[in-house]
């Protein structure tokens, strides 16, 4: 029997309240789960599903996201290992100029003009930069990932991470802690003091403990964390400690004279693991890169001012549309109105299938973003909806161990509507001022029409 034969049936589209009155009147009714695609993506969409190497694109670069093996190999300072030159400095997010920078990208490009010794005072700095004496470029053009503003200097110590499966490797700067710190565009006195610390005692030291260990396998250590109520984004407390237990007999023997501050120093910092974490995420997505006729998306990047996404089968181009406002809580007095928009490489968890993706693992981050643990179990749910696997690795206990959603498909969020859910941290939009909160943000629709569009050409 189909549903034209036999006694009337009722297809029911959409809103649920319809269906139900039907429910309630014993009318038999299937239950079609059917969404318009994106205003403006009919055609393309057709093109795309209709190109022959797309599901076996898909297929390749999924795998190869999943089965990648990040390492932790090493900490070793910016200038040796990505070959930057003094005044070049990178950035969070897709390519920006001075003029179009917001206030927290300002803010840290000016500290790293007056950390690395190139101008006299903020003032100079920032006359400096407005001069174009400094060259600016993303982070994501060099193999490189980095939170909030993410800007890298030469003298700055990076996480070295290495994909032991697919050989390729990624970096991000050391995590500096919350507060007034220069991710978020605070460049004052006791930024640039912790810096120089972090330049002449944390890396040094890190990377002497990492030389006696042998690298530290990131991908066990995530999945472990998950199971202990992190999503490895805006929750690390487990992927930290867990760290600080595999190096701390190491950073002792390494670097006795400095064991007791360096450890006092990660322990202290609940957010110690998250840069590691995007090294990891970096250099798994990077191994799903350039897959000809793929439509998976490989990075998603925010500067602050722009949201940017890369897809596999497109090389390196980036697609944007304006950043949004994040809405969260926000810490004392601050509010919305002290809001910068969207800024960060740290997309890259969700990109991965971790963050806003794997909410449902940390029930305790509503405590830190907002809303209800539902929230978070929803949120996750939802992100299968737009993606191409379940990672095998990165597991999540309350949804019966069912691996976290990976691998987002430009078709899917096209032909569904439904974003990708992205926690973060929230910058001052005023140069200087900080972090003043933390929420949940949602990507610029257009960002993922001008990539199908792309696709289709």
């Amino acid at each position: 029997m189909t549903l034209l034969s036999g006694e009337p049936h009722v297809i029911t589209v959409g809103a649920d309240l319809l269906g139900e009155a039907l429910d309630a009147q014993a009318v038999p009714r299937t239950a079609v789960d059917w969404r318009p695609p994106l205003p403006g993506t009919s055609a393309a969409l057709a093109r795309v599903l209709a190109d022959p190497r797309r599901a076996a694109a898909n297929e390749r670069a999924v795998g190869r996201l999943t089965s990648a093996r990040p390492q932790l190999v090493g900490v070793r300072p910016a200038g040796e290992v990505l070959g930057l030159a003094p005044g070049t400095f990178l950035h969070a997010g897709p390519p920006i100029t001075w003029e179009r920078a917001s206030g927290p990208m300002r803010g840290a490009l000016i500290g790293a003009m007056l950390f690395e010794g190139l101008a006299s005072d903020p003032a100079d700095a920032a006359d400096r930069l407005a001069a174009g004496r400094a060259t600016l470029e993303p982070c994501h053009h060099h193999r490189t990932v980095g939170p909030m503003a993410g800007v890298v200097s030469p003298s700055m110590w990076m996480f070295e991470v290495d994909d032991a499966e697919h050989g390729g490797t990624a970096y991000c700067s050391l995590n500096e802690g919350l507060g007034k710190v220069l991710r978020y565009g605070a460049y004052g006195p006791e930024v640039l003091a912790r810096l120089r610390w972090m330049g002449e005692v944390l890396g040094p030291a890190l990377a002497a403990a990492l030389r006696l260990t042998g690298p530290l396998d990131l991908r066990a250590l995530i999945a472990q964390a998950l199971q202990m109520g992190d999503e490895l984004h805006n929750r690390n407390r487990a992927a930290t400690s867990l760290l600080v237990r595999e190096l701390a007999p190491a950073v002792v023997d390494a670097a006795p004279a400095h064991a007791a501050e360096v450890l006092r120093f990660v322990n202290g910092n609940d957010h110690f693991f998250l840069n590691p974490a995007m090294a990891a995420g970096k250099v798994s997505t990077d191994a799903a890169r350039n897959i000809p006729g793929s439509s998976l998306v490989v990075a998603m990047a925010r500067n602050g001012t722009d949201f940017g996404v890369q897809v596999s089968g497109l090389g390196d181009r980036w697609f944007t549309g304006p950043a949004g406002v994040p809405d969260g809580l926000y810490l004392g007095a601050y509010g919305p109105a002290d809001a910068n928009p969207d800024i960060g490489d740290s997309t890259i968890t969700e990109t991965s299938g971790l963050g806003g993706f794997a909410m449902a693992a940390a029930p305790a981050i509503v405590r830190f973003v907002g809303g209800e643990v539902s929230d978070a179990i929803t949120a996750t749910r939802s992100m299968y909806e737009i993606t191409l696997a379940e990672h095998p690795a990165y597991q999540i206990p309350g949804l019966g161990f069912r691996g976290t959603p990976v691998g987002i498909d430009v078709t899917l969020v096209a032909r569904t509507g439904v974003l990708p859910v992205v926690n973060t941290g929230i910058a001052g939009r005023v140069a200087g001022t900080g972090q003043v909160g933390a929420g949940l943000v949602s990507p610029p629709a257009e960002a993922f029409v001008a990539a199908l569009n792309a696709l289709a050409d």
